[in-house]
């Protein structure tokens, strides 16, 4: 076992890589639904793996630098992330779903800062702490950094190694509270407040026309279908296609064939007998008057339509918080299909009465033609791409660096974000630009996903390999009790203020309120349970600026933990 742990030693791309991938094995792994994730497991296995090397005599000691470098990674997939939603958030219609998101994790913070000093805990438990029981791992980079750029001093006989070992080890004890807390408190406040949050749901839907498709997965139902016709029937014969549109505009004519040949679908094109013609619509109009034209025909060569994929952004105000029933007599219709919407990077569920808000990102497929026209109607439009644009994502992390490199004068310190904080505030301004713009900075969002989980994973797993061995030497019970309730505290009374203030003072829905709730602690889990207890979409409707906005803030506060604890 001792030649394996050495070998391990000296080869550290080998125990990183291990690392990260038993992390992930050991992620999937749950009881009843909760489990530790990628991210809390890449702590533990890091941690244990450092521990078994110790007691054979060999240290693990993995390179400051590539654990930086994931972490300004993962720090600037962050930002691409919620940069269009954390803008969002200062419009009006969200502002209260805001402010809920800023009291939780100021809470927090408070609760930490509060407990650490109170029962006297070592130095970076207040990090670890906060990142555990508020689930934001992202917040153990950010402790580490008041450590590591020198702006908190270390105390006396304190090692940078126990400090991030202290981290690591509050992290640990907080986490599964932390994240099964809210998970039941999202659940359950409802009850607790004797509402039924089933019945607000299902009054939201009836009054938004917002159908449950939580858990619609793949599904033979299209609500709009493309189908051909041969005219026989006397009725359209000599109507041009706008003449049979005014008759019946519940259909769009997308193609017609005469003869073999295909003729397209100008409106001026006259309808002839034994044309085949390829309407467009939605399945109920398509069913309605079966037969108005004639017989339905398996025609290939009038149904092979080039059909076109966009993302289109709502930007244009004419278009904005219009009931998504209002576009339903628009010549477009029946030629594009609306297949989601998303709003800050979340899918919202749709419905008769959804009303588009700006930087939503509607992804539609449909005629080449119609999804143009429907670009430009309703703002910027964005065709997909698999492709990153690595010139914008070098120009974004550069100018993360140089705003990390200002800083201002405080408290009788020269102050500034750091490289964290700037790469995270590159994100937000790069990923904001882009989603006006659409056609520079292109990372899909597998991309993005590689900076976050990568990023944030192999982090993790540095901070809890550097750590392990230092575990053992400042382990004990009474601090373990101590940061478990301090971890609990924090975990659940800022929720249950939320909770109150929403409900009594902002009057919210109880079914938004539960996702606005998780969207507080900018953890989906809740929101996804919400949305079970209810039967109901509605949770995800108040999840997505709370989320950007608690993301944002969580992300930072691990700073402000290790200094204002000490």
């Amino acid at each position: 076992m001792h030649s394996a742990m050495q070998f391990l030693a000296d080869n550290p791309y080998i125990l990183l890589f291990l690392t990260i991938g038993l992390s992930v094995w050991v992620g999937k792994f749950s009881i009843k639904g909760y489990g530790l994730g990628s991210v809390a497991a890449a702590i533990v296995v890091g941690c244990l793996l450092a521990t078994l090397g110790a007691s054979f005599g060999v240290k693990f000691h993995l390179d400051d630098f590539a654990k930086s470098l994931l972490y300004y990674l993962f720090m600037y997939g962050v930002g691409l992330r919620v940069g269009p939603s954390f803008i969002n958030a200062l419009n009006k219609d969200s502002i209260n779903y805001a402010i809920l998101a800023i009291i939780a994790p100021v809470l927090g913070l408070a609760i930490v800062v509060l407990g650490a000093q109170f029962f006297g805990l070592p130095q970076g438990a207040a990090g670890g702490m906060l990142a555990g029981s508020q689930t934001m791992s992202a917040a153990i980079g950010s402790a580490e950094q008041a450590i590591s750029s020198g702006t908190l001093a270390l105390h006396e006989g304190m090692t940078k190694e126990q400090v991030d070992a202290m981290i690591a080890l509050s992290y640990g004890i907080t986490y599964i509270w932390g994240t099964v807390g809210i998970i039941l408190l999202c659940k359950y406040l409802p009850r607790i407040w004797g509402v039924n949050a089933k019945e607000a749901a299902l009054q939201f839907e009836k009054e938004h026309g917002v159908p449950n498709v939580d858990d619609a997965g793949i599904t033979a139902f299209h609500p709009f279908d493309v189908r051909a016709y041969r005219v026989v029937n006397d009725a359209p014969v000599g109507k041009t296609i706008k003449e049979f549109r005014a008759r019946f505009p519940e259909y769009q004519v997308v193609n017609v064939e005469r003869g073999g040949q295909l003729l397209g679908a100008d409106e001026k094109t006259v309808l002839q007998k034994d044309d085949v013609v390829a309407l467009g619509g939605n399945l109920e109009s398509m069913t309605a008057n079966m037969g108005v034209i004639g017989p339905e025909v398996p025609d290939a060569k009038a149904l092979n339509i080039p059909l076109d994929q966009a993302e289109i952004l709502v930007m244009n105000k004419e278009t904005m918080n219009i009931p998504l029933k209002e576009f339903r007599s628009h010549p477009l219709a029946g030629q594009i299909q609306l297949q989601r919407i998303e709003r800050g990077g979340v899918p919202i569920p749709m419905g008769l009465e959804t009303k588009l808000q700006k930087r939503d990102v509607l992804f539609v497929t449909g005629l080449q033609t119609a999804v143009d026209k429907a670009g430009q109607i309703f703002g910027v439009i964005a065709r997909h791409s698999s492709a990153t644009d690595l010139l914008t994502l070098s120009a974004g992390m550069i100018l993360g660096f140089l705003i990390g490199l200002i800083e201002v004068p405080a408290f009788g310190a020269a102050v500034g974000l750091g490289n964290a904080g700037g790469l995270l505030l590159s994100g937000i301004i790069v990923s904001s630009i882009s989603s006006r713009l659409r056609f520079f900075g292109n990372t899909p969002n597998a991309a993005r996903n590689i900076l976050e989980d990568l990023g944030l994973i192999g982090f993790v797993a540095i901070v809890g390999i550097n750590a392990g061995a230092e575990l053992l030497t400042q382990l004990t019970g009474a601090i373990a009790l101590k940061i478990f309730i301090v971890g609990f505290l924090a975990s659940t009374i800022p929720p249950i203020i939320v909770w109150a203030i929403g409900f009594h003072i902002m009057k919210i829905n109880p079914a938004l309120l539960m996702g606005a709730t998780a969207g507080a602690r900018s953890h989906s889990g809740p929101a996804r349970e919400a949305a079970k207890e209810v039967g109901s979409s509605v949770p995800w409707l108040g999840f997505p600026v709370g989320y950007a906005v608690s993301g944002v803030l969580l992300t930072v506060f691990g700073y402000f933990a290790m200094m204002l604890a000490h």
